[in-house]
């Protein structure tokens, strides 16, 4: 299945950002959504794909829009792309109601750089702040952390990238 086979749902691409370490970095999503639910407000970062663009550019676009961050390497990608919908009254607001959800390419990278490099208050390219927080997690926490309605998608990421991060 390609990207195109879903029109109902926007393009995007996930980043799942590993350290040294094997945790995965996470923000708290700035304004509304983390008023909502303060306990899942968190995510990895993630981003719509531009019209004509390759999906791993766009993700290390997004990247450097959210974090800040340039210094990497590619470890994997998903092999398939996974969907998620947004709950109704969501839908109805996000994208001028374009779209009933996301359809992801997830890409594992391995952060090279130092945490100095990561600025979520002034990304690069003049991006608006996505984040008011940020920091390294266990891939078997993320799931627990992120809006329900996304779960099943961490799930499968979690699946396919875990023989490169820690667990415990």
């Amino acid at each position: 299945m390609t990207m195109n086979d879903a029109p109902n749902y926007r393009p995007c691409v996930g980043i799942m950002l590993l350290n040294r370490q094997g945790l995965a970095l996470i923000g708290r999503r700035r304004g509304q959504a983390a008023d909502l639910m303060p306990a899942h407000a968190w995510q990895m970062p993630q981003g719509g794909i531009d019209e004509g663009e390759d999906p791993y550019d766009a993700a290390l676009r997004e990247l450097l829009e959210e974090t800040n961050v340039s210094s990497v390497s590619f470890l994997a990608t998903s092999p398939d792309w996974y969907t998620y919908d947004l709950p109704a009254h969501a839908a109805k607001r996000s994208w001028r109601g374009r779209f009933q959800g996301q359809r992801q390419k997830w890409f594992a990278l391995r952060f090279e750089g130092e945490e100095s490099e990561i600025d979520i208050e002034h990304p690069a390219g003049g991006a608006h702040p996505e984040f008011d927080a940020w920091r390294w997690e266990r891939m078997d926490r993320l799931v627990e952390l992120v809006v329900p309605f996304k779960r099943p998608v961490y799930e499968k990421v979690i699946e396919v990238f875990r023989h490169l991060g820690t667990q415990a």
